[in-house]
């Protein structure tokens, strides 16, 4: 009802600014922005709850008396995750731009205060977490996703600029040399591998020359073939990955193990729950290596529907970083696909033995709870951004 005289209000739809003013949002809501994306991410997802407590049912039981345990908390980082997606899933792409900076500088911090004895915790020899009232928290995972924003917001914001050398190199690689510096103090060598290979391919799709990109290659194989072979655990898991069966009960048991695992499998898999490796033969069995009990129990088939999962949130994250108009958002999901794509392949690679031993999870799959929720959040953006691009 209006009063005598009064024009009734006509709320007015939402639109963009910045690069995008004048452009309506497509807003669906939900988790609907992509259903193949939502049907990809599921079904890992699904799969990686069936083979967590597969895998940790006994582990918990031996080492903690308490078969639930790891089961319990990785529901929870599940739920916790998924809640974050639906509320990425719902930011448009002008906040994400203006968190790009403030998230970057919120993740060195954290990486500075993980280095903090007293406030740092320490697992099996590295010092990556942080506790955050009953959680404890890898700021790394946090840097994945503050890298990605970051990379997307400066080179768009560049433009043509980046052309330049000094404009469009230099200061991406300070700066994610400084993230990739604080991961090796903790130390982290996976992840901040994943950094700088994050870097060259977003450098490369925003338009940065090739002849440039070979510069910081060139400079950079001398610093990575020095830290690689510094620490001397990573020197005995390079030579590990190159003839694990010269110390197959040592540094090459994992690895040997893993290869029992996918031999074992063959086509259509030794039945689900019906894994011997993971009885207490295959370390990380819920953790790194759970790709190698998928191959076991589920068989070659099983592992490349896993694979082909991951395909199809590759074409479908490919797809809106071509489609959508916005460079920063268009970077952004580019960015982020690359980053849950290479991840999971970096991950198959080494429990295939194609790569040395890195702590990298296999996202969606492996047990653990920043891992998940980190990845889950990505999707959310992923998602966000579909909507927009159509």
């Amino acid at each position: 009802m209006t009063g005598a005289g009064t024009v009734p209000q006509v709320a007015q739809a939402p639109v963009f600014r910045g690069p995008l003013a004048g452009q309506r949002p497509r807003v669906v809501g939900g988790l609907r922005g992509d259903p193949w994306l939502v049907a990809a991410v599921a079904a890992l997802l699904g799969l990686g709850i069936v083979m967590v407590f597969n895998v940790s049912y006994f582990y918990g039981q031996e080492r903690l008396g308490d078969s639930l345990y790891f089961f319990r908390r990785h529901l929870f980082a599940v739920a916790l995750g998924t809640a974050a997606c639906i509320v990425a899933s719902r930011l448009p792409s002008e906040t994400y731009r203006r968190l790009a900076y403030p998230l970057l500088a919120a993740s060195v911090v954290a990486l500075v205060l993980v280095l903090v004895p007293g406030i740092g915790l320490v697992r099996g020899g590295a010092r990556r977490w942080l506790h955050v009232g009953p959680l404890s928290l890898q700021p790394s995972e946090a840097a994945k996703v503050a890298l990605v924003l970051y990379l997307a917001r400066s080179l768009s914001k560049k433009g043509e600029r980046v052309a330049d050398f000094m404009v469009g190199v230099v200061p991406h690689c300070v700066v994610v040399g400084l993230v990739a510096g604080l991961l090796l103090l903790e130390p982290d060598f996976g992840t901040a591998a994943l950094a700088v290979g994050l870097l060259f391919l977003m450098l490369f799709a925003g338009g940065v020359r090739v002849r440039h990109l070979a510069v910081p290659v060139l400079a950079a194989l001398p610093l990575v073939l020095f830290e690689a072979t510094r620490a001397g655990y990573r020197a005995k898991r390079l030579l590990a990955f190159l003839n694990p069966a010269l110390d197959p009960r040592g540094i090459g048991f994992q690895l040997m193990q893993s290869f029992i695992a996918f031999g074992s499998g063959q086509l259509w898999g030794v039945g689900l729950g019906e894994s011997r490796q993971k009885m207490f033969y295959l370390p990380e069995a819920h953790t790194d290596f759970i790709f190698s009990v998928v191959g076991e129990e589920l068989g070659l088939a099983g592992a490349l529907v896993v694979l082909g999962l991951f395909g199809v949130i590759a074409a479908r994250g490919l797809r809106t970083a071509l489609r959508h108009p916005d460079p920063f958002a268009s970077l952004a999901a580019f960015g982020v696909t690359v980053s849950l794509v290479l991840q999971a392949l970096v991950n198959a690679g080494v429990v295939l033995g194609c790569l040395p031993t890195k702590g990298l999870a296999l996202p969606f799959l492996s047990y653990g709870g920043s891992a998940m929720i980190a990845a889950l959040i990505q999707v959310g953006v992923l998602l966000a951004l579909a909507r927009e691009a159509g």
